[in-house]
């Protein structure tokens, strides 16, 4: 064969083992994802693609230090379940050892999409480990939150995500919050990529460690922070149903034309107050001026705020029977978002006649607050949620269809009237008001 003959055919023959070559490995590339096998070290950590941005999906406060939980739950895996309010194409986790005052060390962490809602085995191929830094071990600081590397998951909106963390040693008090109204899972050992559930034997009304979920989206706007007490934790809403006035809001922001394509994120604590915080160091249940700026400022892509805080100001003990007081209070919290450049819409004081605590004069000091939440002199927009849900009839008291039973709290119905006053489009305004 003469020698340029020669030349030819193997640069011909190299040409077809490097596409070959190139088609094996785009092919074993995608198939990783699709797979379920264990996940390697940085398995599916990746810079997102350039066209798209970060939002929350989903997100809870850290509301308190878990009771008796001194030595946290070392040689556990705690599989908490949580809800997506928008898809991405990644996704990374947020997580926090806020109460304790020693260091946490998770050494296995991973998420995945549940099999099926409220289920702790995983769907098919999605198992993913997380890793942090590259690393598939970290140390959160007594006080401190860390945030995973991106890991490549499509993840559907309105979808259950399981995220799991294991830490083989004590690591003091477990952030915690304690009205989730979803059941997580608990495993004695390391199974944080078990796709079966078979050892999750012990269930948990409490999310752990987890605060927040991002994703990698090209379609998401944004995301609305949501900060409230029981009322927006859903704390009578159905468990396991997402039927909380947030979960109803995410539906409308998802499916309505014209609607903001906006993450929700749920920073209810029950019990909040906007002026006082709780007790220990740091306290347990802090008062939405002590935690804004964690619980809204910096979460992920948020673009707007409604607060629904107050209530318990006046109901709890020691009353805060100064409507001015209270008003002050949510005043200074537009403030802080508008440093940030956000927009506040602000929700009226919702009826509590029949509940054990209520008083006239207690009363008397809620319909004062919303005087002036209705006067525009506290928030940007209001949500009128105390004319959604009182009674005609009786307009002290909640309408008996939106009453669970304890005259505070909202059913589902309630819940579901709640998300549908809100008008979308104050979502997507601009204009701070003049206060």
């Amino acid at each position: 064969m003469p020698r340029r003959t020669a030349f030819a055919v193997l640069a011909a023959l190299t040409a077809v083992v490097v596409l070959v070559s190139t088609a094996i490995y785009l092919f074993v590339d995608r198939g990783d994802d699709d797979v379920d096998t264990p996940a390697r070290p940085g398995r599916g950590s990746v810079a997102p693609a350039a066209a798209g941005t970060w939002v929350g999906t989903w997100s809870t406060s850290a509301a308190a230090a878990e009771p008796r939980t001194y030595d946290g739950l070392a040689d556990w895996s705690i599989r908490n379940v949580v809800r997506t309010s928008i898809g991405g194409t990644s996704v990374r986790i947020h997580l926090s050892n806020l109460y304790s005052a020693r260091p946490l060390t998770v050494t296995h962490a991973s998420v995945a999409l549940a099999a099926a809602p409220s289920n702790p085995s995983a769907a098919f191929g999605t198992m993913r480990r997380l890793t942090f830094g590259d690393r598939t071990s970290v140390t959160i600081p007594a006080g401190q939150s860390v945030v995973s590397d991106p890991a490549r998951l499509t993840v559907p909106p309105a979808a259950d995500l399981l995220v799991t963390t294991y830490s083989p040693t004590p690591s003091g008090l477990v952030t915690y919050h304690p009205h989730a109204r979803q059941t997580s899972y608990l495993a004695h050992g390391d199974h944080t990529e078990d796709s079966n559930g078979v050892a999750y034997t012990q269930q948990s009304p409490y999310w752990r460690y987890v605060t927040a979920v991002d994703v990698w989206s090209k379609e998401a706007q944004g995301a609305v922070a949501v900060l409230g007490d029981s009322i927006t934790d859903g704390i009578t809403s159905t468990a396991g149903a997402n039927r909380r006035w947030t979960d109803f809001l995410a539906n409308r922001l998802r499916d309505e034309p014209g609607a903001p394509r906006y993450g929700v994120l749920n920073q209810g604590i029950s019990g909040n107050r906007v002026l006082t915080d709780g007790t220990r160091f740091p306290p347990n249940n802090p008062s939405g001026l002590s935690r804004f700026e964690r619980d809204v400022l910096r979460r992920t892509g948020v673009k707007a705020v409604v607060i629904e805080l107050g209530v318990n100001d006046i109901l709890r003990n020691p009353h805060e029977t100064d409507a001015e007081q209270i008003v002050a209070g949510l005043r200074r919290l537009t403030q802080q978002a508008h440093q940030s450049g956000l927009r506040v819409i602000g929700a009226t004081l919702t009826p509590f006649h029949g509940h054990r605590g209520f008083t006239p004069a207690l009363n008397a000091v809620r319909e004062r607050v919303n005087q002036q939440i209705r006067a525009g002199k506290v928030f940007d927009a209001v949500v009128d949620f105390d004319g959604a849900l009182r009674d005609p009839a009786a307009p002290q008291r909640l309408r008996p269809k939106y009453d669970s039973g304890d005259h505070l709290h909202p059913s589902d119905a309630g819940y579901r009237a709640m998300a549908q006053a809100l008008d979308l489009d104050q979502l997507k305004g601009t204009a701070a008001a003049a206060l």
